[in-house]
């Protein structure tokens, strides 16, 4: 049975910078929707509605961007963040502010349409670790591209580690090499 796995992206983590100098305690008086609570995280907690994302901020201007799902999105939420955070910068920003960011992370969820029987997989595939006492998925990692999957018994997946989308699509054909004659139907 020839398997045509499909996926799609649910989160992309970036790194990003905003050219400012915060000081986050004020920063967060004067501000609505951010959280700081320097004992716990020595960033701000930015959560964006438009668009819908979470942004931690530090006070050097570097950024994580979570929750987006394209890279547009990402470079959306760095200019509102931007424009949210530059008239509390403690130095002089600049007028105009290009988004810069690396992708570090993009997790998404796919489904082989078939089912897999993980105790076969487990047994006759060494990078897969599986003990179903301590939870239902069986963790497949690769190394071209260095990725990891989380597979269950009814053909649906987690991918985790990509930081491009060719990759994904990438690690998918080397996971249907793998797993193809493990399939239940």
């Amino acid at each position: 049975m020839k398997l045509k796995p499909t996926y799609e992206i649910q989160n992309i983590v970036s790194y990003g910078y905003l050219p400012v100098e915060l000081d986050l305690f004020k920063l967060a008086t004067k501000m609505e929707d951010v959280e700081y609570e320097p004992e716990q995280f020595p960033g701000a907690i930015v959560k964006l509605q438009k668009p819908k994302v979470s942004l931690l901020i530090f006070k050097n201007g570097k950024t994580i961007v979570a929750g987006a799902k394209n890279e547009k999105t990402i470079r959306e939420a760095l200019r509102v963040a931007f424009k949210l955070v530059a008239p509390h910068s403690k130095t002089k920003t600049p007028k105009r502010y290009v988004p810069k960011y690396t992708v570090v992370n993009i997790v998404s969820s796919g489904n082989l349409g078939v089912g897999l029987d993980l105790y076969k997989i487990t047994t006759k595939i060494p990078e897969v670790e599986y003990e179903p006492e301590q939870f239902p998925g069986a963790i497949l990692r690769i190394q071209n591209p260095k990725c990891s999957f989380l597979l269950f018994k009814n053909g649906k997946i987690i991918i985790a580690g990509c930081k491009y989308e060719s990759e994904i699509k990438k690690a998918l054909k080397v996971l249907v090499k793998k797993i193809s004659m493990f399939t239940t139907g």
